[in-house]
């Protein structure tokens, strides 16, 4: 299959996703605009690395995501959360987040790298915007987890997660779709399989059928703003900050 080059003055165009190679690569740009992320979002496409002046976009078959009824609670994270553990924060620590997600090693040792700043900075466009959003997990006064993604519709699109200590970034993420489930989302993308996703109930589900929720999702009010998550575990959402 051929890898299509998008067009730098056109963030709307992408290829069908029938055209993707078996390894999920359908396309490179030379830009990651924040326009051309939110149209590739919706079109099922996500970037993975930067290379050579090029950004590498992908749409997997299967495609892992979580409905959050799904969502498994171990015993041991059960204890996590009834012993208070950490404190929970969404939306106030976003680009922080995302460094310390470049920052931590992952399989093998080698870092996030593919968050080169050329992803910070569009993501943290998108998040100035409402779209993307962060959850933060506390020690004290302390970031020691956390997680970030974008938001259309009634799909959150996971991006990546990090923990400094053992079960942070796993109730990070159980707080995180606890929210989303009270908010009426369908789906959390977790793009391809991680063991870590798995084991909190994440699983494969073919490309067309990812197609056909994003095909619904289209028409599904996008929650805009500044997220906050309340005492009950209930989704909030504020007015975007113009001065941010």
């Amino acid at each position: 299959m051929p890898v299509y080059r998008l067009p730098d003055d056109d963030y709307t165009l992408f290829p069908h996703h029938s055209e993707a190679e078996s390894n999920g690569l359908i396309a490179v740009s030379h830009d990651l605009h924040e326009q051309r992320l939110i149209g590739a979002y919706a079109n099922g496409l996500f970037p993975w690395f930067e290379e050579n002046g090029y950004f590498y976009w992908y749409t997997p078959d299967p495609r892992w995501v979580l409905k959050p009824a799904d969502l498994q609670i171990h015993k041991s994270m059960r204890s996590v959360f009834n012993q208070h553990k950490f404190r929970y924060t969404f939306d106030t620590a976003f680009e922080q987040v995302m460094q310390a997600c470049a920052q931590t090693p992952r399989n093998g040792g080698e870092l996030g790298t593919w968050i080169t700043t050329a992803f910070v900075d569009s993501y943290v466009a998108l998040h100035r915007q409402g779209l993307a959003h962060s959850v933060e997990v506390w020690q004290g006064d302390t970031l020691v987890g956390g997680l970030y993604g974008l938001s259309l519709g009634r799909i959150f699109f996971g991006e990546s997660m990090f923990a400094r200590v053992p079960n942070a970034s796993k109730a990070g993420f159980i707080t995180l779709v606890k929210a989303l489930e009270q908010a009426g989302f369908w789906l959390i993308d977790c793009q391809q399989q991680t063991a870590h996703l798995e084991s909190l109930g994440a699983r494969g589900i073919q490309r067309e059928l990812f197609y056909e929720y994003l095909l619904k999702n289209a028409y599904e009010r996008t929650l805009l703003g500044r997220w906050r998550c309340s005492a009950e575990g209930t989704l909030q959402v504020d007015a975007i900050d113009e001065t941010y």
